[in-house]
Formats: C-alpha cells, structure tokens, sequence
C-alpha cells in the first residue's frame, strides 16, 4: 500500500470528477495463451451491456471505462472499482446486473463475485 496515494487533501484536491469509476478487463491476447484473457472469456460485450445498463437504471456519478490488461485474466472476464479497490469476475450480464446494485446502488459487495485480494 502505498499510505500518500490513499489520502485526499480536501483543501487542495478538487472534488471527484466521478464517484466510481469502473474499470472493465479488455485485454486480449493470442488464442491458447496459458493465462487467456478477458476479452476472449467476452469482456467486451459484458462492458458494453454495463455501460448502457448503468445508464439505463441511472446511476450518476459513475463511469465504466475499458483498460488494459489489469493482470488478472486468469479469473476473468474481472473488473475493479475504484475509488474503493474492490475487485469482481464478471461471467455474464446477470453478475453485472449484481454488481451495479449491490455496489453502486445499496452501496455493499456483491460479495459471491469479488475476487480474493492478491497482493503482488
């Protein structure tokens, strides 16, 4: 952990462009790759379904956004949401349907999806 990165300076940081930011595996790498990736386990659509139905049950305030390879592809398809760190595996649109109401919108943990915390 990094304790300095963790802490806001209310007096001189402005305030948070999003409160959440969600940030979707995407990465790809070649077929028969020993780790795979989360964009072959269908990551993509999975993020696209999550953007649209974010909107559509209007949760303000957060962003879902592609990245790169976020080095967990062989739990995959995985997300992470920020600013809180809490890691998910996202298999189908049903767990993305969990994810947005238990965390964004009851402010919990869809705790059956989140990933272990392995710290590298």
């Amino acid at each position: 952990m990094i304790p300095a990165l963790m802490r806001r300076d209310p007096g001189g940081d402005p305030p948070l462009y999003f409160e959440a930011h969600l940030f979707v595996c995407c990465n790809r790498r070649p077929d028969g790759h020993k780790r795979g990736s989360c964009a072959a386990s269908g990551s993509e659509q999975l993020r696209d379904y999550m953007k649209a139905r974010a909107k559509e049950l209007g949760i303000a305030g957060a962003r879902v956004n592609s990245a790169g390879c976020l080095d967990r592809c062989e739990r995959g398809p995985c997300l992470v949401i920020y600013p809180e760190g809490v890691w998910y595996r996202i298999g189908s649109t049903a767990d993305v349907d969990r994810v947005l109401r238990a965390h964004l919108i009851e402010g919990g943990r869809a705790e059956e999806l989140r990933l272990p915390a392995e710290i590298p």
